[in-house]
């Protein structure tokens, strides 16, 4: 069933979903759309629902006092790129020379509406290269081959491997420092070899992104902050 949209709190609006997999009710806060949904499992009435929301509401209120602050992609506006710091220049219309990242700067140009888009497209195309290029080179160090590497948009994961050999990542990982990026990308590739979670996966990532752990807590306490570029 696809989500519904209902006004609960003041400013913030809360996405209903049913889903058949879900074992109880569950909130979750949507950084990205500062948004919240609410989860059902099938069969629970939305006044359910709705009386698990007000029983949370303190809950939620708090942490989303606590949201770092969106970023737009506008002129002036500073967002980080492998976890460096870039200011972003809009040059105008006469500015033939597409989005170029470099020397701590975003220079885009064409109209002003279409800045956020163009930064945004840029940042897209850098993850890829840089996503598609290490998942290679690290499959290759460890004898196994990466058929393809998606860049989406996702909001509960950082990367994915499947068994065909297939890798997606969250192009935002751009935003992180290099380290932790590197990392991601090793943790996928090393899926490869182990499609679980054990001992030997886990020293396979540290063997191919040492201070994997280190770059493991750094994602989990600033996926909000990276959620809110954009």
């Amino acid at each position: 069933m696809p989500a519904s949209r209902i006004q609960f709190l003041e400013s913030t609006p809360v996405r209903v979903r049913v889903s058949t997999r879900a074992q109880r009710i569950a909130l979750r806060i949507d950084e990205s759309a500062d948004a919240v949904e609410l989860v059902l499992p099938k069969g629970v009435p939305l006044h359910a629902g709705m009386g698990f929301l007000e029983q949370q509401r303190a809950w939620l209120l708090s942490h989303l006092a606590e949201q770092p602050p969106r970023v737009p992609f506008s002129d002036g506006a500073e967002i980080p790129v492998l976890g460096v710091p870039h200011r972003i220049v809009h040059l105008g219309p006469r500015w033939r020379n597409g989005t170029v990242i470099e020397e701590g700067e975003i220079r885009v140009g064409g109209e002003a509406p279409h800045v956020g888009r163009r930064v945004r497209d840029a940042l897209v195309a850098l993850a890829r290269r840089e996503l598609s290029s290490r998942s290679r080179r690290l499959a290759a160090e460890i004898g196994r081959r990466v058929t393809r590497v998606t860049v989406r948009d996702t909001k509960t994961r950082w990367g994915s491997c499947a068994a065909s050999g297939a890798l997606a990542f969250s192009w935002r990982l751009i935003l992180a420092p290099e380290p932790v990026l590197h990392y991601v990308v090793a943790h996928e590739v090393a899926h490869l070899v182990h499609l679980n979670h054990g001992v030997r996966f886990w020293r396979l990532v540290e063997r191919l992104a040492p201070g994997s752990a280190r770059h493991r807590e750094w994602l989990h306490r600033n996926r909000a902050r990276l959620l809110r570029y954009g």
